[in-house]
């Protein structure tokens, strides 16, 4: 009797360079800043309603830090930069 032919698995590899995965920008929380000009520098500068804006405040209030963008690594670096332009503890990195 024949079996039949055991499908080998296919093995994917990513061939994204490393350039083009996914960057993110975060905003630590620091003693200085209010919450109100947290909340408004990310409406400022991202274009967030003030829902979304406020709910990634508190994020950074409560949790430490927020994910408040994510895209390349030029667009991270742009955005961390104008945090810290506001006053604002921000850095970026590859999304794990």
């Amino acid at each position: 009797m024949l079996s039949a032919p055991v499908a080998e698995p296919e093995i994917v590899h990513d061939q994204r360079p490393a350039t083009a995965l996914p960057w993110i920008t975060l905003v630590w929380n620091d003693p200085v800043n209010l919450m109100s000009y947290v909340t408004y520098v990310f409406q400022s500068y991202f274009g967030y309603s003030r829902p979304k804006a406020e709910r990634l405040m508190l994020d950074v209030h409560t949790k430490g830090k927020a994910v408040v963008s994510q895209g390349t690594r030029e667009e991270m670096e742009r955005d961390t930069l104008a945090m810290q332009g506001y006053g604002l503890w921000a850095t970026f990195e590859k999304d794990t």
